[in-house]
């Protein structure tokens, strides 16, 4: 119940961030293209900065044995939501590749990192990194090829380029050899990966102001997509992992990334292939705002059955 109270202090600080990134959008203050700009560095700067600097930590084997757990979790945990929402959400359905892939895949960076980051520092956030370097692998691959609509292998290996999977790489070799950054550089990177959290939230706003709620409650596939991955997905994940006997921190990080809203992700890949970009940011912009009420609800539902 700790963590429930913590998630929705944290949820309350983040949502505020949010009416900013809401209000900035409305008045033009961040446009379309500046929301896109914004992503950029978010995603390429800030993100992999904020995961390199949270393996500047000092060695333990409690630490990596933990984070070992978190890559295996993560790994179960995708399985079953891929398999999940193949059986679930039926193939006859209009916007069945959207659903399936909004289904399965989370928010974990944006949204994810800021909020374990305040629940549980920097040592929630090393677990955290074993889902986020799945999540990457996966996204640009199964994801891709799930919006494209056909397979495309070369796919795995752009997702090993991406800053975040590097970022987890050479985090992990500083971390295993004792490699540590002098303390000026060291402050310096720390001072740009403060920025997640704060960034994220307006990008995230600035996005949703552009969107219509009126409209994509009208569509059944929100209340599917929203079920489904705030609800369904991430207490389905923790029955499993329950089972493994895994340190109690890192299933409750592994289930609050499962239970996080919609990744930003699928708007970019709908935009690519023509699929309905304006839909998959309804999923977006909806299970964001119900993510308020959802996330705590997991945690305390995962808190109570520990």
């Amino acid at each position: 119940m700790d963590n429930a109270l913590l998630i929705v202090k944290q949820i309350l600080i983040m949502f505020i961030m949010l009416s900013v990134g809401i209000g900035c959008g409305l008045k033009g203050l961040i446009t379309r293209d500046g929301t896109k700009q914004l992503s950029t560095v978010e995603l390429m700067i800030v993100n992999p900065l904020l995961i390199f600097m949270s393996y500047q930590s000092e060695y333990s084997k409690e630490l990596l044995h933990g984070l070992l757990w978190a890559f295996l979790l993560a790994a179960i945990s995708f399985a079953a939501t891929i398999i999940a929402s193949t059986l679930i959400i039926p193939r006859s359905r209009e916007d069945f590749d959207l659903e399936r892939f909004s289904s399965v895949y989370s928010n974990c960076g944006f949204i994810g990192i800021p909020l374990i980051n305040g629940i549980y520092g920097d040592e929630g956030v090393l677990y955290l990194t074993g889902y986020i370097t799945l999540f990457n692998i996966l996204v640009w691959t199964h994801g891709y090829m799930v919006m494209k609509g056909q397979r495309d292998l070369s796919a795995f290996f752009k997702a090993l380029k991406n800053p975040s999977v590097i970022a987890v790489a050479i985090g992990l070799i500083c971390y295993l050899t004792g490699l540590r950054l002098p303390e000026v550089p060291a402050k310096a990177l720390d001072g740009l990966a403060s920025l997640n959290t704060p960034l994220a939230m307006l990008i995230a706003g600035s996005a949703a102001s552009r969107t219509s709620f009126i409209k994509a409650f009208k569509n059944s596939g929100i209340y599917i997509v929203s079920a489904m991955k705030l609800l369904v997905m991430p207490i389905m994940c923790f029955g499993i992992m329950r089972l493994t006997g895994a340190p109690p921190m890192v299933i409750t990080v592994i289930t609050i990334a499962c239970a996080c809203p919609v990744a930003t992700t699928g708007t970019m890949f709908a935009v690519l292939f023509n699929k309905k970009p304006e839909r998959c940011s309804e999923f977006f912009a909806v299970t964001t705002i119900l993510s308020g009420v959802t996330l705590p609800l997991v945690t305390a539902f995962a808190g109570a059955m520990m």
